[in-house]
């Protein structure tokens, strides 16, 4: 069974170099990129003897749906770059390691077509609110008519971030053919809109969504302590330390390093990670320091990109062996008993 980082390295030879570019790269100098594995690798797992428990629970439930592992996969765009059949292939490998697909807004296939591919997944649905609200709401609509069972609403992009691999590949759209299907409209008929970045989105637009869906909203994208606080006063569900993988604004924090921080201001609300996750024991850091679950984004397009379907069923299932061998090698009968003493900077 390849690791995480093996199924790089074959995705790498597998993928036009400059899809490639655009999976793995980040903004600027890629310092909060390179930042994100850095700082987990830096932290020591302190594992604890003699325990006396034979059971091995993996399972988390997250806004009151049931994944079989503490991993969900992160939304990411454009999986049809890296297959044919795309997000189809990944569903279905998500729905057979039975844990949660956040679906990106800038699928290469309608989330529909997503749900069909996988009858009975567990999906989440990734929202940028965009300033045209009425197209807003016919998105968060379908999301919901999917079966979609939570909005996770992306915080962190008032602009896009500057991308200078994709800067000196000349790639800013995607190639004939392939389009964000979730942006198409009725007007004029097969027209496919672009996401729409804006500096205006507000606290405001997320006291609207609340009144426009009864959908748990989850916050994806904050670092800062503040905003923590903020999310949990204005009646959001969940948040999602992340700094986009390191795609917006470079020289952000790791998001292992203000896990905590965000945890101690988020007044119990369930407080999921992204950004550099690549081996089971960092898993497990990030549930010790206050984490419910993670997400992962690259490993599972390299995945896809190395073996289609097959591929990504590989990576669910390396990283869940992963979090199985190092919860029983520090001593723990279930992920619900870790806590911030198994872990050592």
């Amino acid at each position: 069974m390849r690791t995480l980082r093996e199924y790089e390295a074959v995705a790498r030879e597998r993928l036009d170099p400059v899809h490639y570019d655009y999976f793995a790269g980040g903004a600027g100098d890629e310092v909060t990129l390179r930042a994100n594995e850095a700082a987990l690798a830096r932290l020591a797992l302190v594992p604890r003897i003699l325990r006396g428990d034979a059971r091995h629970e993996l399972g988390v439930t997250l806004l009151g749906t049931d994944a079989s592992m503490p991993v969900l996969v992160a939304p990411t765009a454009f999986h049809r770059l890296a297959a044919p059949d795309g997000e189809r292939a990944t569903v279905r490998a998500v729905a057979a390691a039975d844990t949660i697909m956040i679906v990106s807004m800038a699928a290469t296939v309608a989330v529909e077509d997503i749900a069909a591919a996988a009858p009975g997944a567990k999906l989440w649905f990734q929202l940028y609110v965009q300033p045209d609200l009425a197209f807003t709401e016919a998105i968060v609509r379908r999301a919901e008519a999917a079966g979609c069972r939570a909005l996770v609403v992306t915080v962190d992009s008032p602009a896009r971030g500057r991308h200078e691999r994709d800067d000196r590949n000349g790639f800013h759209d995607l190639p004939d053919g392939l389009y964000c299907e979730n942006l198409r409209t009725g007007d004029p008929p097969g027209h496919v809109r672009q996401i729409a970045m804006s500096p205006e989105i507000s606290w405001q637009h997320i006291a609207w969504l609340r009144g426009v869906t009864d959908l748990p909203i989850v916050l994806k994208g904050v670092l800062h302590p503040e905003d923590a606080r903020l999310a949990a006063r204005a009646g959001v569900a969940g948040l999602i330390v992340s700094n986009h993988g390191g795609r917006q604004l470079d020289t952000t924090p790791a998001t292992i390093d203000v896990l905590p921080e965000v945890v101690a201001a988020a007044d119990g609300l369930p407080v999921l990670m992204d950004g550099g996750i690549r081996r089971g024991t960092d898993v497990l850091k990030a549930l010790a320091l206050g984490a419910s679950a993670v997400a992962i984004g690259r490993p599972v397009v390299w995945g896809l990109a190395a073996e289609g379907e097959q591929g990504v069923k590989g990576v669910l299932e390396r990283i869940r062996a992963e979090v199985g061998d190092a919860l029983v090698q520090c001593g723990c009968a279930s992920v619900r008993d870790l806590d911030r003493t198994y872990v050592r900077c």
